[in-house]
């Protein structure tokens, strides 16, 4: 049999009469055994996600398949001389931990262009511009990604004039981290054609200064009027970028992701390369709506090997907080603006419809409580326009995708709608520092509300949105359960109640995944049956101090009893 100890990484072939574990000698499992597993796994606290069998000593992995969840001496049972034996070495292992909404090219693009995460101040953008363009002499136009000015010393959006300073005569274009804006310099509005007169279009924001000219900040729709300008991405720079998100995911301990708004030439890729070996993860993917038509067509697909599922729609209902684009009921606390919305009616009801009829799940973006409402009203109207008996499936799971700011008022409508309010827990870490000015005290009731979401009856299946966030497991698990950010601040009147406990954090991240993509039969838990993917970290995240949460690390990361990744080197 194989052994695997972290502190080795290497499989050790041993002897097939004996091994040593812990100093003791066992002999092998008779060759009478019935049945012989392909991989057992002890060594450290093993948490389930089912509540019917929440811990174990030991697990047995079978085909893929998980076939024992117990006690150490049953699996030891199972150990054959080819079964891999791996030793946690006290690392704490999970059910696979599943990223419910992210956006998985991006992941691997935010590697492979001017990466802005993190940036400080408009100094530390130009200093972070300058050196890229530097190391970049070739680059027609600067494209970058990352930047958020909420906690920035000038309390203000960079503008065309500060890139103007590094870069004048080349386009840059750099997107804010929420994807709902960018900042352009002067010579990207110019091959634009913007102007002092020009209009956004609709669901869009051309911001100008005192003097009516364009500032370089264009929000949502109006980030099309540059998007010629962005060089076109190659084939084998898409699949680079597949490949790298594969691999920072599968690092971060991540067995899947919920792939949002993916574009109808990535799934060829991402098929082809999952089942050749070289993405490891699962994802499951929700087309953009321009591409339903093509979906509707060809109807749900999937990669041979079963890791890639495509067969739900992403939509736009209105835009991102900190660029105050989200819709909300009542104008901003900090500007005289509602946000924006989207999506017209006319150009989404009528594939939710076809959507609800055939059986396609519909995860739609809301943020603001103006656009959490017009979300809700909008399946409310679809679901009572379809009955039960003409759809594909009758409880189709809709979802909402964000759901940060409800009025109280619509809480109880995710219940009784039978729609999933699908969130990401480190959003209300960063938002922390800026939504209090974006909304007054009195609207942060209802705001990343998981607590009251889960009391009401429906689950919160939780998600990182990477790359507007880091997209590590831990920051999402510590933010659902601290709520606070990573210096332990919560500020005043953010709610702490609306935190879950550490069995919810873990469902968010498991269990509830599963359910929101209809894989629960297969995903989500360590039991017998289900497909084996795990997660194991360096510290077992339902005991540890909470502070010590995000400062632990992935160790293993198992696919259908497959290792995609194991730490290089010992467990500090």
């Amino acid at each position: 049999m194989k052994n695997i100890f972290f502190g080795f990484i290497a499989a050790l072939c041993m002897s097939a009469t004996a091994y040593v574990q812990d100093s003791e000698v066992v002999e092998p499992a008779s060759e009478a055994i019935a049945v012989v597993a392909d991989m057992v796994i002890w060594g450290g606290p093993i948490h389930t996600a089912d509540d019917n069998n929440p811990a174990a000593e030991a697990i047995a992995i079978k085909d893929g398949r998980f076939i024992h969840v117990g006690d150490r001496a049953a699996a030891d049972m199972l150990t054959g001389a080819d079964t891999t034996v791996i030793d946690l070495e006290g690392a704490a292992l999970f059910p696979g931990f599943v990223d419910a909404h992210a956006h998985h090219s991006g992941i691997g693009n935010r590697e492979m262009m001017l990466n802005l995460e993190g940036t400080s101040s408009v100094s530390d953008l130009q200093a972070r511009m300058q050196s890229y363009i530097a190391e970049n002499p070739d680059k027609e136009t600067i494209i970058g990604r990352g930047w958020i000015e909420t906690h920035w010393p000038e309390k203000r959006f960079p503008s065309r004039w500060d890139l103007d300073v590094i870069s004048k005569d080349r386009p840059v274009i750099l997107r804010r981290a929420d994807g709902h804006a960018v900042v352009v310099n002067s010579a990207a509005l110019d091959a634009a054609g913007i102007t002092a007169t020009s209009q956004a279009p609709f669901g869009g924001a051309i911001l100008k200064n005192a003097l009516d000219e364009p500032t370089g900040i264009l929000v949502d729709k109006a980030m099309s009027l540059v998007a010629d300008q962005m060089p076109a991405q190659s084939d084998d720079t898409l699949r680079q970028a597949i490949i790298k998100g594969g691999e920072v995911y599968a690092a971060y301990g991540w067995t899947g992701s919920h792939s949002m708004s993916v574009g109808w030439d990535e799934l060829d890729p991402m098929e082809e390369l999952s089942d050749s070996g070289m993405l490891g993860i699962r994802l499951y993917n929700s087309i953009d709506i321009s591409a339903a038509d093509q979906l509707f067509e060809g109807g749900p697909r999937s990669s041979d090997n079963g890791r890639i599922i495509t067969r739900a729609i992403k939509m736009y209902g209105d835009g991102a907080l900190g660029s105050r684009g989200a819709a909300l009921i009542e104008q901003y606390s900090d500007a005289d603006t509602h946000g924006l919305f989207l999506a017209k009616a006319e150009n989404v009801l009528p594939v939710m419809r076809r959507a609800l009829i055939e059986g396609y799940q519909v995860n739609m973006h809301a943020i603001g409580d103006g656009g959490n409402r017009q979300v809700l009203n909008w399946y409310s109207q679809i679901f009572d326009e379809v009955a039960k008996l003409d759809r594909t499936i009758a409880e189709p799971r809709w979802r909402i995708e964000h759901a940060q700011i409800i009025n109280p008022a619509d809480i109880p409508r995710f219940s009784s709608l039978g729609v999933i309010p699908s969130m990401q827990p480190s959003h209300a870490i960063g938002d922390l520092h800026f939504a209090p000015d974006r909304l007054g005290d009195a609207r942060l009731v209802g705001a990343y509300a998981w607590r009251s979401l889960i009391d009401s009856g429906v689950i919160v299946p939780g998600g990182s949105d990477a790359p507007v966030e880091r997209g590590d497991p831990l920051i999402e698990y510590y933010a659902a359960v601290a709520r606070a950010d990573l210096g332990g601040f919560q500020g005043a009147n953010w709610h702490a109640e609306e935190a879950v406990t550490r069995d919810e954090a873990l469902k968010m991240f498991t269990l509830w995944p599963a359910i929101a993509s209809f894989q629960e039969q297969d995903l989500g838990s360590i039991t017998v049956g289900k497909k084996a993917d795990l997660s194991a970290f360096s510290a077992d995240l339902m005991t540890i101090d909470t502070a010590d949460i995000p400062k632990s690390h992935a160790v293993l990361t198992i696919v259908d009893g497959e290792v995609i990744y194991v730490r290089e080197t010992a467990t500090p």
